[in-house]
């Protein structure tokens, strides 16, 4: 009879505990890489027996391996891995209707009750700043689609309601036009630029942000005769109404940008309109002041991730928008006094790091010496601090400020529960030396500490620290999610801008940043 057919092979698979190569001198360490080896080093001793103390931050972490595959050649370095997912669901994942046997698995974990409940309330106001930025930005989908409709667009489609442009700022005149744009007509704005002005290749790469412009078309033609441009030399002819297309286009050749953001005011016209609401309303006017410039230092925070600086930050240069729907609690009070919350809009790049602004003075200069090596952000620095002073309506120039003619800085007067805290913050961020100067996040985190806490009442009886600054987030974080269930309840008004910049505070604020701008605010 024939032979039988031999019996298969048994194949062994590679065993991970096989010795790896030992690694060549200069060849990094596998925790230094990045990667981990499938059999780790061991670790040192000491002469006592016990384990070496290895710094934190040189201790390899040793996570889950994982298993070699057929593709992978032995001694290959294995890449490190997160951890498996845990058998019970994240505090973002929870629900109301969240079943009882994995809600009881997440309670027995080891983030326990407070763990779980810190979790939900930091995702659940993740989730409703996300909201509420949809309603004051609009759908990020139908900007794209308005975008592409735009394209290729020039006069001739838009049309044009007002001869006059609406706002007039340092670097661009603005037009209210008329697009249809899904069965609806949509409001946008026209930005003509000043002549050298233009700041179009800088502000098309900054990525979208509530306090950045934002650019969603652009052309160059002839300006309108129906439109003059103020300052213009010589008149032209206008219509006896704007409504509809503007098709006679025989003035000079202009870049037009279209903005979804339609601006009705400048800063600096703000300010110089609110004198007597300043004296008036020192509270309600102060908080504004808090809130916008708090928008101010957010736009620059984005602006310095993209490595754009603001060099020519001025009340001239900032726009104020509509919101599309006030809050609740500027329905009051506050809209009676005509201090509703508008957005502010950072619309003016043409100025980055690489280029140095002119200095008047030679201590000017020592100050201002990190403008030109990128990145530093000392010029916004010093123009915020400016800033806070000219929307309090003090008097104060920089070159007097950096004369060295006086060692104080103008008074600010205490007219509310900010004076003092806008005084401080505005020392800080103008101090001579830079050392001891805030930076811009740092400044944020100030301007929300005044805005929504912790006061210093809050020290007055217990002592400062981090136990109760952790308990005082948990509270506040409640409370808040509490007044937007209330709020939800009832007949009103959207959230809006103010309630979205609360959010975003204690979606992030921890113990141990509130311990030291506490520090510095209330020294």
């Amino acid at each position: 009879d024939p032979r039988p057919p031999p019996l298969p092979r048994k194949q062994l698979q590679r065993a991970e505990s096989l010795p790896e190569p030992r690694p060549r001198r200069g060849d990094p360490t596998p925790w230094a890489s990045g990667t981990i080896y499938s059999i780790p080093p061991p670790h040192p001793h000491r002469e006592d027996g016990g384990p070496s103390s290895i710094p934190p931050q040189d201790r390899p972490s040793w996570g889950l391996k994982k298993p070699l595959t057929k593709s992978q050649s032995l001694g290959e370095p294995v890449a490190l891995t997160s951890p498996q997912k845990a058998p019970w669901p994240s505090p973002a994942e929870l629900t109301f209707r969240t079943a009882d046997r994995e809600l009881g698995q997440l309670l027995e974990s080891p983030a326990g009750v407070c763990g779980v409940l810190g979790g939900c309330q930091v995702a659940t106001l993740a989730r409703l700043a996300g909201r509420i930025q949809e309603e004051l930005m609009g759908s990020e989908e139908r900007q794209q689609l308005l975008q592409a409709e735009l394209a290729g667009k020039s006069w001739a489609a838009l049309g044009i309601p007002d001869l006059e442009p609406c706002c007039e700022s340092g670097d661009a005149w603005y037009f209210r036009v008329g697009f249809a744009f899904e069965q609806t007509q949509l409001v946008l704005a026209a930005k003509v630029p000043k002549p050298c002005c233009t700041s179009l290749g800088v502000q098309s790469s900054l990525g979208v942000h509530c306090s950045i412009q934002r650019l969603i078309g652009r052309f160059t033609d002839r300006l309108p005769r129906e439109l003059v441009l103020p300052g213009s030399p010589g008149e032209q002819s206008r219509s006896p109404s704007g409504e509809g297309p503007a098709h006679l286009a025989t003035g000079p050749f202009v870049q037009v940008l279209i903005s979804p953001e339609v601006p009705y005011q400048t800063l600096a016209g703000f300010v110089k309109a609110s004198r007597g609401l300043h004296r008036t309303s020192p509270g309600h006017y102060e908080r504004l002041a808090c809130l916008l410039l708090l928008q101010v230092c957010m736009g620059l925070e984005h602006l310095w991730v993209q490595n754009v600086g603001q060099g020519d930050l001025r009340p001239e240069n900032l726009l104020l928008v509509q919101c599309p729907c006030p809050p609740r609690s500027q329905q009051g009070k506050e809209a009676s006094l005509g201090l509703s919350l508008p957005r502010l809009l950072i619309s003016n790049f043409f100025k980055v790091k690489d280029k140095q602004r002119p200095c008047s003075t030679s201590q000017e200069q020592d100050w201002t010496k990190g403008l030109a090596a990128p990145p530093s952000p000392v010029a916004d620095e010093l123009n915020v601090g400016m800033l806070i002073y000219q929307i309090l309506h003090v008097d104060i120039s920089l070159e007097n400020t950096l004369g060295f003619r006086s060692n104080r800085l103008p008074e600010i007067p205490s007219l509310s529960i900010y004076s003092t805290g806008l005084k401080r913050l505005a020392m800080l961020l103008l101090h001579r030396d830079p050392c001891k100067r805030v930076s811009i996040e740092q400044a944020r985190s100030m301007l929300q500490v005044l805005l929504w806490g912790p006061r210093q009442e809050l020290f007055a009886g217990s002592k400062k620290t981090l136990t109760l600054l952790r308990s005082w987030v948990e509270a506040k974080r409640t409370l808040l999610l509490l007044k937007f269930a209330e709020n939800s309840a009832g007949a009103g008004a959207s959230p809006g801008l103010e309630e979205w910049l609360c959010c975003q505070y204690f979606k992030e604020v921890t113990e141990h940043t509130l311990y030291h701008v506490t520090q510095a605010l209330y020294a």
